[in-house]
């Protein structure tokens, strides 16, 4: 029963700041690199975002969002979550977690940034 939800999408201004959150359950979650993908209409997903499990806690970004968004996790809630600031109308896209070693995928949560 592998389960991913992503939640805390939502409608922002150019400039401002969401929170991400993805929810596991069905594995050892502190087991698992997580990584965070968004993809935008008409165009292919992409990595924005991923962290290593709890023994190293390394984290990589897309070039794209680096400086402006932290993906960080908190084992013991089986949840990772990517704080994004500095919003850009170019960051609208359904964002997905992604558990790296099972393969499971979230349903995605909507991000759109518009003035």
């Amino acid at each position: 029963q592998v389960q991913l939800v992503e939640s805390g999408g939502g409608l922002v201004h150019p400039g401002g700041s969401l929170r991400l959150s993805c929810a596991a359950s069905g594995f050892r979650f502190s087991s698992y690199a997580i990584d965070w993908y968004r993809q935008a209409p008409g165009k292919e997903r992409e990595l924005v975002a991923a962290i290593t499990s709890a023994a190293g806690s390394s984290t990589n970004y897309a070039d794209s969002v680096l400086g402006r968004f932290t993906i960080s996790r908190d084992n013991a809630k089986n949840t990772v979550y990517l704080q994004m600031n500095s919003l850009k109308p170019e960051d609208t896209a359904v964002y997905y977690c992604h558990a790296r070693r099972c393969g499971a995928w979230g349903q995605g949560t909507q991000v759109t940034v518009s003035s």
